[in-house]
């Protein structure tokens, strides 16, 4: 499965994913956003790469790896989650590994990649980010792409000892 873009395409998870979803699954700084609380054994990883051949239908979730156009190096990953076909409705979360390779615009093509994927394909009537309210970054990405603040939860995350809120942003189409 391809969805391509100009600097970038979404494809299927594959077998030779494991390491860089490993690295993923298992980076610390990445754990607030993915609400992760222990690391990932490559073992569970395999044992999720062999059932990634579900579809949206049976699994209520999508995960595509963000590539490079040209030098099809693996970027990052793309998510749709708690699919919900009964309501045409389903959460998005996107992360590019390597910081040198953020702000260049592949963020903001994979989110509109899934975006159309999710109207023109899947038929959803929208899309949902959860995104604490001190991730500028990720404020702004979705914020480009049309999402919209519809709430702020309060307290939501715990880092520490803090409390964080976290904005609920949707995209209707």
């Amino acid at each position: 499965m391809f969805i391509q873009g100009e600097l970038i395409y979404l494809r299927a998870l594959e077998p030779e994913d494991l390491e860089f979803i490993f690295l993923i699954e298992n980076d610390v700084k990445l754990w607030e956003v993915s609400n992760t609380q222990t690391p990932y054994s490559r073992f569970l990883i395999k044992q999720y790469l062999e059932n990634a051949h579900q579809d949206i239908y049976e699994a209520k979730q999508l995960r595509l790896v963000i590539c490079h156009r040209e030098t099809h190096k693996t970027l990052g990953l793309i998510d749709l989650f708690d699919y919900d076909p009964q309501n045409n409705r389903a959460g998005v979360g996107i992360v590019i590994q390597y910081e040198q390779e953020r702000g260049k615009g592949i963020g903001t093509e994979a989110l509109d990649l899934m975006i159309q994927y999710g109207e023109n394909h899947l038929y959803l009537n929208q899309l949902y980010a959860n995104i604490s309210t001190d991730n500028k970054a990720s404020i702004n990405l979705f914020e480009s792409a049309g999402f919209e603040l519809v709430g702020i939860k309060k307290a939501w995350t715990r880092k520490g000892n803090q409390y964080k809120d976290e904005g609920l942003y949707q995209l209707i189409f």
